[in-house]
């Protein structure tokens, strides 16, 4: 690598740590190019990026972000994920090593907080931001459709107490 290719990957991992709020690293020693491009496609489907740089050049992206503190994670042949939202990038790192025993997490950092192997488990585990909304949405609606409800009932027992009375009527 030239220079200054070296100097814009730099740049580029820099902005990327800079912009996004959780980065994991895991070992891929052994995968096929098959395996990597599965994991790149399914990392792209969550929201979420992978990247593999020299350990030395990542460790210079490093300098100056929230993630510095992965720095010594970065040894051997590693990859490192990442993505804006916190659950992303780790779910698929753990889905995808459960499925390959060769890709190994390492750790990783959510902001300046670095995370062990358990902590990007206990992160995957965790819903994603939009079944947070979901749910949250859901929360908001259920009391006005309750409301609307409570607001229906009594005319609608009123109909069949009416209804209830012509049938009685009608059947004498």
């Amino acid at each position: 690598m030239e220079r200054a290719a070296k100097k814009e990957a730099v740049e580029q991992l820099n902005e990327v740590f800079k912009t996004t709020s959780v980065a994991i690293v895991a070992q891929y020693s052994g995968l096929t190019v098959a395996q990597m491009q599965n994991l790149r496609k399914q990392m792209k489907q969550a929201g979420a990026s992978v990247k593999v740089s020299k350990n030395r050049l990542a460790k210079i992206a490093l300098e100056g972000t929230d993630g510095v503190a992965i720095g010594p994670m970065l040894k051997g042949p590693t990859v490192i994920a990442t993505s804006n939202d916190p659950v992303a990038a780790p779910k698929v790192a753990i889905e995808f090593a459960k499925a390959n025993e060769k890709f190994v997490v390492v750790g990783g950092s959510m902001g300046k907080t670095v995370l062990n192997v358990d902590g990007v488990k206990a992160l995957a585990s965790l819903p994603s931001l939009d079944e947070l909304r979901g749910k949250i949405v859901g929360l908001i609606v259920a009391p006005a459709t309750k409301l609307a409800q409570l607001a229906n009932a009594p005319a609608g027992k009123l109909a069949r107490v009416i209804q209830a009375h012509a049938s009685k009527g009608e059947a004498a």
